[in-house]
């Protein structure tokens, strides 16, 4: 009961002497603050790329490969990628008759453009020139409407199938099948509406999107460069065995001798989990690094003005041990306040990570992890402890009678 009435009274105690010395206690706390707010936001970043990594995979379609002139991770040589031939639509005729693994094999080429609709206008929105087959390698749908055929594909019909994010930018409620909007200067048909998607991992609208048929594409944009294949298998097993059969296929059509390295690159879409990984790494690497940093200044800062308090209430400790506190319970109070003054600047840190936790999500993805501030408090309560319990020790074995007779 004695321990329980100790504790009780050491907590009112240690706030109280916060709440005389707010700034003190505030300046305090501000390293914990930083640190805490840094480990917060550094995991809520990571656990919502975390998050969004499968559905933005998606969008990349399943058991697909990329063959393209550059490859994703872009390591290698600049000058000798740039020289390389260009991708040509040709080849997906030439694949599709040869290969034994492949079940759609689409080709594609997407620039950046303004697209308007009367007095609408929708900025920076990827424009794709694709085959007709172009939902099926992706994984697409269409929520309104219908794709292009592969007669209009072939005779360059002006018609565009849009993104949901675009649709509301140009058309708001309105229905959007039927309608006129102008691309490059010439007028297409609105004939479909994809599925929503959402953002991929955070760093742009996948719905701010529109598909034209490759040759009307070719019209208004020309085809000399930029052009990508997309080649869809059935199964992984099939990728497997197919990805081989691919890059086989591609130096036949390339002419390349035994001897030459491919001219081509083949992508895959987990390049970007390699990628993602490297990205986390460095952010935890940097982030935990400045964490522990400031975690480490505050301690010192807690153990120092802890060291004050003991000394500026060396009296308050004798008149408590010559009526019968002991030694355990003055201990106690002053690990208290450490330990207090660590965990309200936890609660203010997560607190503002919150708040820099809404806004990063707005811009890019974060997702706030309730382990993790459980885990914050846990490191506050720690610091409290491992760096107030000097000052506290010597406080709770100071003489009563010198400390009575301290000024």
């Amino acid at each position: 009961m004695r321990f329980i009435n100790s504790l009780t009274e050491g907590i009112k105690i240690a706030f109280l002497a916060l709440s005389i010395n707010k700034t003190r206690s505030f300046l305090t706390a501000l390293c914990i603050i930083i640190g805490i707010t840094m480990v917060s936001v550094v995991d809520a970043v990571t656990t919502g790329m975390d998050e969004t990594f499968d559905s933005s995979m998606a969008m990349l379609g399943t058991n697909v490969i990329y063959v393209d002139k550059r490859p994703w991770d872009d390591d290698q040589d600049w000058w000798e990628i740039a020289g390389r031939k260009e991708m040509q639509i040709d080849y997906v005729d030439f694949l599709t008759e040869r290969s034994k693994y492949a079940s759609d094999i689409s080709a594609s080429a997407n620039a950046n453009v303004n697209i308007r609709y009367k007095d609408k206008n929708a900025e920076r929105v990827q424009l794709s020139g694709t085959t007709a087959n172009h939902l099926e390698v992706q994984g697409l749908d269409i929520s309104e409407g219908r794709m292009y055929t592969q007669e209009e594909v072939r005779t360059a019909v002006n018609v565009v199938v849009i993104g949901a994010s675009l649709k509301t930018a140009l058309f708001e409620e309105q229905e959007a099948l039927g309608k006129q909007i102008r691309i490059g200067g010439q007028r297409f048909n609105v004939i479909g509406v994809l599925e929503k998607q959402g953002s991929f991992l955070g760093l742009g609208d996948a719905d701010n999107v529109a598909l034209i048929p490759i040759y009307a594409y070719s019209e208004v944009y020309g085809l000399r460069r930029g052009i990508q294949l997309g080649v869809k298998f059935p199964n992984e097993d099939a990728l497997v065995e197919g990805e081989f059969e691919i890059e086989g296929l591609m130096r036949q059509a390339r002419q390349l001798d035994a001897a030459e390295e491919n001219d081509f690159a083949i992508n895959k879409p987990e390049a970007f989990k390699e990628l993602l990984e490297g990205f986390k790494n460095g952010l935890y690497a940097v982030g935990f690094g400045l964490v522990a940093l400031s975690l480490l200044i505050g301690g010192i800062g807690v153990m120092n003005i802890m060291f004050v308090s003991v000394r500026e209430r060396t009296k308050e400790i004798g008149i408590r041990k010559a009526v019968g506190a002991k030694s355990w319970e003055i201990l106690s109070q002053f690990l208290i306040e450490a330990v207090a003054i660590c965990v309200t600047g936890g609660v203010i840190g997560v607190g503002l990570a919150a708040i820099a936790t809404f806004f990063i999500d707005k811009a890019f993805t974060a997702t706030m992890n309730f382990g993790v501030i459980g885990f914050a408090f846990f490191i506050c309560t720690m610091v409290g402890v491992v760096f107030g319990f000097i000052p506290a020790y010597r406080a709770a074995k100071s003489d009563p009678i010198e400390s009575l007779r301290f000024e």
